[in-house]
Parts: C-alpha cells; sequence; structure tokens
C-alpha cells in the first residue's frame, strides 16, 4: 500500500499544527517553509480537513489555521480518512469496504480466499492507525529533534 502525498503532506501539515496546538493559529506559509511544501497543494488540503472538521481557520491579523481539538484524540486514521477516503488495500472494484459488507464487489465472495486476507489486514493497519494520536507524533517528533540537538563531544 502507498500513500499518496495528499496524505504524506497533510499530516505534516497537521503535525505541524498538532505542535502548535493552543499556542494560537499558523499562517499556512509557515507551515509551507517549515515543511518544504507546496503552499498551493497546502491551500487545497486545508478544504478536506476543515470540511472532516480536523482544522480550523480563522481570518485576519491574528488569523491561520489551528487544530479544533487536543491532538490526543485526533487519530491518524481521521486524517487520512479525511484526506483519501475509506481505506483501500486493493485497487478496483474489491476493496475493503465491499467486502466487509459481503456485497457482491467483484462477484467472487463467496469463493474468495483474498477475501478475508484483505478484511484482516485492512483491519489491522485501521487499528493501528486508530490508535495513534497526534499527540503521539508530537512526542515523537521531540524526542527525534532532541537526538538531533545531542551532540556528543569526545574532545579531551
Amino acid at each position: 500500500m502507498k500513500f499518496s502525498t495528499r496524505t504524506t503532506y497533510g499530516l505534516r501539515a497537521v503535525l505541524a499544527f498538532a505542535t502548535q496546538y493552543g499556542k494560537g493559529a499558523i499562517l499556512l506559509k509557515d507551515v509551507a517553509e517549515q515543511q518544504f511544501l507546496p503552499i498551493n497543494y497546502l491551500e487545497q488540503l486545508m478544504v478536506p480537513l476543515r470540511k472532516a472538521g480536523i482544522v480550523s481557520a480563522k481570518r485576519g491579523s491574528s488569523g491561520g489555521y489551528t487544530l479544533t481539538a487536543d491532538p490526543a484524540t485526533v487519530t491518524v486514521a481521521d486524517v487520512i480518512l479525511a484526506l483519501e477516503g475509506p481505506l483501500q488495500l486493493v485497487e478496483g472494484p474489491m476493496h475493503l469496504v465491499a467486502c466487509e459488507a459481503d456485497a457482491a464487489c467483484c462477484g467472487l465472495t463467496h469463493v474468495c480466499a483474498l477475501k478475508e486476507l484483505f478484511i484482516n489486514a485492512g483491519q489491522l493497519l485501521a487499528d493501528y492507525f486508530q490508535g495513534v494520536t497526534l499527540a503521539d507524533l508530537v512526542a515523537r517528533q521531540q524526542t527525534i529533534e532532541e537526538a538531533a540537538r545531542t551532540v556528543n563531544d569526545y574532545s579531551i
């Protein structure tokens, strides 16, 4: 499975909002510069994220974007769903949602060994992303940044 730039860029932007949660709005141009992302593309990503209630926009001199809820309550799965829609492990007519509903998605669900495989794998992936919050990512980011700042000095 491969996520599009829509998801990776969206997660990077939302992570930037999560790191600043409670500190006021952030200008999208600042996020674009900080994350090395194209501003025009980020603007497009804000539309589904706003519709999903993950971010909100504020106009004016103190305007920008903010995360609408505590990062501990927003999961990676929430962001992926807002940006990509339901999780699909395979292209074409047989996808996770249709197979779970036991729909005649490909006409072979009654004799398909792959159905259970994709349902179980999809559920594991969905559970994993549902179990990772933006607060978890913020903590991980801080750990990574601290490690990068730590320089071993072996001088005598």
